[in-house]
């Protein structure tokens, strides 16, 4: 093809495209004039001779714009019903080619002449498409074949046509913003020129073949097993393929599929299955499924009959957990979950919505509807979009021209395009099939058993169990082997343990999985929702704001907080809230019964816990303030300070001890990717329930609110996973720490406030390395995508700047001068502490609870130091006479029994004294909830 014939091909191309432009934007003027009783009239007349137009221009030029025709007579659920009717004649035959050119083809690429290869040629072919031509053929030895011929010149057609269509998303991009449809052009580029081989696609063929197991006899058969054919390769060159004959019906053939009787739900019920074991479990699937790519056998059970197998797309195993992960996450409208998967798999948006996030996501996976309800369809669809950017306008503020030339998503990844065009194809389909399709029901078990295959991966089959960092002392490499057997003993999921020793990292150990179906390696820098291990940094806060002189120990908490003096709290003193022995124990504890989300709301919960009244007279009686805990000393913080709670938090401890992006009470949107999912060990949780309720009366039961029940923990749990849970402010339960930043507080604790040295860099990522408040891409975006973004080697795009990951000081620090975040000498900040010394008389005698921190005691009553568990099992404490600290954090919630045996290995290779509630057997221990 001529440099002439380019041009003028280029040329009809563009004005086609010009011309259909301004015809609807002409429509849309004149549709403000018009009656509405007339307006669907003018809009199906512009439809019909546009269609037509298009089909003209199709038909004439042939090559890659009748796959372009082919997938838009599919989309009979968003198109108008002129585009289907019309364009759907493409996906019958196109206008055959010369049987001289197929037969030289055939000669030349297989050496032989048609003689010699065939007993009989069929010189009328089956079927005429846009990159070859079929023709039913019968080989010497009797076998019945069709034999697929490349069009001679089709190559150039096809890589000018790409440019061509490249060049027209380019213009619609920067004429309707709106619709930029360029991560979807440049993967097709990527894509489509290895049709172009048809070696590639008889591999293809073969693999996918293999992968849905079509030669497999029923006893051979897996349970997710799908039952359909594909046609078995004979012989393969650059440009002939020859498979055997299968005798079928076309897909779209309504007249004939009637009179075989065939149920068009189950089979398209089926075609979907097979797609969905492609995707999901083999990772490998065929990219291009409409109409004329199917047959339907005609012998019963009538099976799907798969064809052309010449775009595929192969996944990484990554890429094929995030996909999973994503279809589970809308499925369960889990919000952590689809935030995760998106971070996974490389998609990137410019703000935080989670909510819309989900709503678009459900959208592209929702049930598929028959063809007669694709005008209804658009519209909700539109109305939806519409709604989704008024309220992107409002939290971006952005004026109407603005909001239109916003793109929300930053970063698009090749690898979901052929995956997002595979469903919008199966699901026009469907409507032109007019079957209405579940993709939930259906896809369902085919991403729930990737999921679990990945989670069959223990020590045992896993070298990377362990995750692969520094190991910092003999105690580590052992301590990684007693973790290794635990985990082939099924008692680990995910765990992090990190410990310092004269205030140096002498263990920093992740191991396992972020979660039951979310088989990534937890690392150093994941984050564990600890529970009631917030209580010991919120009580730190306190006591740092008392060091600087913002408040005293035994003040009135309504000299600073003057709304919370009401209703009998005025003699209420800032060491009965660190204490327990408020009276305000079961405050806002039935919040929840109201509305299961109010107490996410830290504005309101801090309202109405200023007004309640006290059950207890102040200091009588130490009763454990569960969930109250948080928003009293939360209240005191904000009061006592003038800052938000989060600031305090940043300013106090997040930035003098560099834990940036590990150390959270109310994480940031952003992190979403590094987040432990929680579960339960159900086991533990059976044996440690009757011991609580025989233990009710001592002291542990003072550990509970007395709302609270183990019945309650099955359904606490789901809901502490929730996103807007971990979004919210609870200083007294909703921590999300990294055991290494955790340690990091508790041993400069140790040391009365001095700050340890840098935390070994060769653990990676490195402390620190997380910017503590994750910032969004601007709200600014180039007219021309191709010039702000950079393409990686898997084909997704980024921006030039990565927002999430901050590049860490790696100067020298040997000669570092000593930070120091108390000025109290270290025996007074302990005593405070631990209530000890000059404050004894702030607590309540013999108690559990010193100043904010659980007091740490060994078997004969001996206090050893401070810190505080969590329901659950993750805890951190320190040993002050030995300058020990340490923190285990879990997603396998074990109630303290797994804990206890981490703490005993770790203290008896350290010849160090055992706190009581873990020094028991594993069987005789009392559960810890604190």
């Amino acid at each position: 093809m001529g440099w002439g014939n380019i041009y003028k091909r280029r040329m009809k191309v563009f004005t086609l495209t010009f011309l259909i432009y301004l015809d609807y934007k002409a429509l849309q003027q004149r549709e403000k004039l018009t009656r509405k009783s007339k307006r669907d009239g003018l809009w199906e007349k512009a439809h019909e001779r546009n269609a037509k137009r298009v089909l003209k221009l199709i038909v004439e030029l042939e090559g890659l714009w009748v796959k372009m025709g082919q997938y838009l007579s599919t989309r009979a659920d968003v198109l108008p019903e002129a585009y289907i009717r019309l364009l759907r004649q493409l996906q019958d035959s196109l206008p055959p080619r010369d049987l001289e050119e197929v037969c030289s083809t055939i000669e030349k690429q297989l050496g032989k002449s048609m003689n010699d290869l065939f007993s009989n040629f069929v010189s009328v072919p089956l079927a005429t498409a846009s990159i070859a031509q079929v023709h039913r053929a019968t080989l010497h030895d009797g076998q019945e074949v069709v034999v697929k011929v490349q069009h001679e010149g089709i190559k150039t057609i096809i890589l000018e046509d790409l440019k061509n269509a490249k060049s027209i998303v380019d213009w619609i991009a920067w004429a309707e913003p709106q619709y930029d449809f360029n991560p979807m052009i440049d993967e097709w580029i990527r894509e489509a020129p290895k049709e172009l081989d048809f070696n590639h696609e008889a591999e293809n063929t073969r693999k996918v073949s293999r992968n849905l197991g079509c030669k497999s006899e029923g006893h051979d058969k897996k349970p997710d097993h799908v039952d359909v054919l594909i046609p078995k390769v004979i012989q393969s060159t650059e440009k002939v393929l020859i498979l055997e004959y299968m005798d079928g019906v076309r897909l779209n053939d309504s007249r004939a599929l009637e009179e075989l009787g065939v149920d068009k739900q189950k089979l398209v019920e089926e075609i979907t299955r097979a797609y969905a074991h492609q995707i999901y479990v083999d990772g490998f699937f065929n990219g291009d499924p409409h109409p004329g790519n199917f047959l339907v056998s005609r012998e019963p059970p009538h099976r799907p009959v798969l064809l052309d197998f010449g775009l595929t797309k192969l996944l990484s195993s990554s890429v094929k957990h995030a996909l999973a992960k994503m279809f589970l996450a809308a499925a369960e409208g889990d919000h952590v979950a689809l935030l995760s998967a998106f971070a996974e798999m490389g998609l990137k948006l410019r703000l935080d919505m989670p909510e819309q996030a989900m709503e678009i996501t459900n959208v592209f996976f929702r049930a598929t509807t028959p063809a007669t309800e694709a005008l209804e369809t658009v519209k909700n669809l539109s109305e939806q979009r519409e709604k989704n950017m008024k309220i992107i306008q409002e939290k971006m503020k952005l004026n109407k021209k603005e909001v239109k030339r916003f793109n929300p998503i930053d970063a698009f990844p090749g690898d979901i395009v052929i995956f997002s065009r595979v469903l919008n194809l199966l699901r026009g389909l469907s409507s032109s099939m007019n079957v209405r399709i579940s993709y939930l029901n259906i896809m369902r078990p085919f991403a729930e058993s990737v999921l679990k295959s990945d989670m069959n991966h223990g020590p045992s089959s896993n070298p990377k169990w362990v995750y692969d960092g520094p190991v910092h002392s003999d105690v580590e490499a052992k301590l990684r082997q007693f973790l290794v057997d635990l985990g082939n003993a099924d008692r680990i999921l995910g765990i992090q343990v990190c410990a310092y020793k004269d205030g140096k990292v002498i263990i920093d150990t992740a191991a396992g999985v972020l979660g039951k179906y979310d088989p990534r390696p937890v690392q150093p820098d994941s984050l564990f929702p600890v529970f009631s291990v917030s209580k010991g940094v919120t009580a730190g806060m306190v006591h740092w704001l008392v060091d600087k002189g913002k408040l005293k120990l035994d003040e009135n908490v309504a000299n600073v907080w003057p709304e919370f003096g009401t209703n009998g709290k005025d003699q209420i003193k800032v060491n009965h809230i660190l204490n327990h022995t408020s009276g305000l124990h079961n405050a806002l504890a039935n919040i929840s019964e109201e509305d299961p989300m109010l107490f996410c709301d830290w504005d309101e919960c801090l309202k109405r816990i200023a007004m309640v009244a006290p059950e207890t007279e102040p200091g009588r009686e130490q009763l454990y303030h569960y969930l109250s805990y948080g928003w009293l000393c939360g209240g005191i913080i904000e009061h006592a300070s003038g800052k938000k709670f989060q600031d305090v938090l940043e300013e106090a401890f997040v930035r003098p001890l560099n834990i940036e992006g590990e150390l959270y009470i109310g994480i940031p949107p952003g992190v979403e990717s590094r987040l432990a999912t929680l579960t339960i060990d159900m086991n533990d949780l059976a044996r440690s329930a009757p011991k609580l309720d025989a233990t009710r009366s001592s002291a542990i039961s003072n550990a509970l609110p007395s709302s609270f029940t183990f019945e309650s923990v099955s359904s606490f749990i789901p809901l502490s996973n929730t996103l807007n849970v971990r979004r919210a402010i609870l200083p007294a339960a909703n921590g999300h720490f990294s055991a290494r930043a955790l340690a990091r507080y508790y041993a400069t604790l140790v040391d009365g406030g001095v700050v340890p040295p840098h935390h070994s860099s060769s653990s990676l990522p490195p402390l620190g390395s997380h910017p503590h408040r994750p910032m969004f891409p601007s709200k600014k975006t180039s007219i021309n995508q191709k010039d702000r973004r950079k393409k990686d080697s898997s084909g997704s795009t980024s921006p030039d700047s990565d927002v999430y990951i901050r590049i860490p000081n790696t100067e020298d620090t040997s000669d570092e001068v000593d930070t120091k975040i108390f000025t109290n000498t270290k025996t007074k900040l302990h005593d405070a502490f631990m209530g000890s010394g000059d404050f004894e008389d702030l607590i309540f005698p013999g108690g559990r609870f010193g100043l904010g921190f659980r007091r740490v005691r060994t078997a004969d009553g001996s206090v050893i130091g401070f810190g505080h568990s969590g329901l659950g099992g993750s805890t951190a404490y320190c040993d002050i006479h030995n300058r020990f600290a340490i923190t285990v954090t879990l997603n396998k919630l074990s109630f303290g029994a797994l804990t206890g045996e981490i703490i005993r290995f770790v203290c008896s290779e350290l010849d160090l004294p055992v706190p009581e509630e873990y020094a028991g057997s594993r069987f005789a221990e009392t559960p810890v909830i604190n």
